[in-house]
C-alpha cells in the first residue's frame, strides 16, 4: 500500500532511491473520479521503474483548472484511493496549477504523462531530460475520461 507524503518526505525518498539505484517514476493529475483509464495509466507508469509517485492537484488547484464544480472527490479522499492502488508507492498533493516545482525538486528518472499531451506540453520535460531522465507518453484507454463519466452520470440521473 502506498503512502501519502509531503514534499519534504518525498525528497528524502527520492534521495534514498538514488542511493539504492532504484528508478523513480513520477506522474501527476487531478485523478478526480478514478476510472479504468486512470488505473491503466498508473499500471503503465509503474512498468517504467521501481517506485511510482503520483502528485495530485489540490482541491483549489482543480477548481482553478476545471471550474467551480470540480473536484467531485476531495483531495484527501482522492489521495487515499490512489495510495491504495497496488502500483502506487507515494502520493502527494500540490497546490500550484502545474507540478513544475515538484518535478524540479525531485528530478524523477522517468516522467510519465498520457498521450493526450504532446511532448512540448509536458511540464517538467526539460528539467527531467536535461538531468538524463526520460519522458514517456503512454496511450490512453479509449472511451475513458472523467468528463465523459460525469456526462454519463448526469444523463442517467436527469431522467429520474
Amino acid at each position: 500500500m502506498g503512502r501519502i507524503v509531503d514534499i519534504e518526505e518525498l525528497k528524502r525518498e527520492r534521495e534514498r532511491a538514488r542511493r539504492e539505484g532504484l528508478t523513480f517514476v513520477f506522474t501527476n493529475g487531478c485523478f478526480d473520479l478514478i476510472h479504468r483509464g486512470h488505473i491503466e495509466l498508473l499500471r503503465s507508469a509503474r512498468s517504467f521503474g521501481d517506485i511510482l509517485t503520483v502528485a495530485i492537484n489540490s482541491d483549489a488547484s482543480v477548481r482553478r483548472l476545471k471550474g467551480p464544480k470540480r473536484p467531485i472527490i476531495g483531495q484527501e479522499d482522492r489521495s487515499a484511493v490512489l495510495a491504495a492502488i497496488i502500483f502506487v508507492d507515494y502520493v502527494m498533493i500540490f497546490d500550484e496549477d502545474t507540478p513544475e516545482k515538484v518535478i524540479s525538486d525531485l528530478i524523477p528518472d522517468v516522467l510519465v504523462k498520457g498521450a493526450d499531451y504532446s511532448m512540448h506540453e509536458i511540464v517538467g520535460r526539460e528539467q527531467v531530460e536535461s538531468a538524463g531522465g526520460r519522458v514517456v507518453r503512454v496511450p490512453l484507454l479509449e472511451g475513458y475520461s472523467t468528463e465523459r463519466l460525469l456526462r454519463e452520470i448526469a444523463e442517467r440521473y436527469r431522467a429520474e
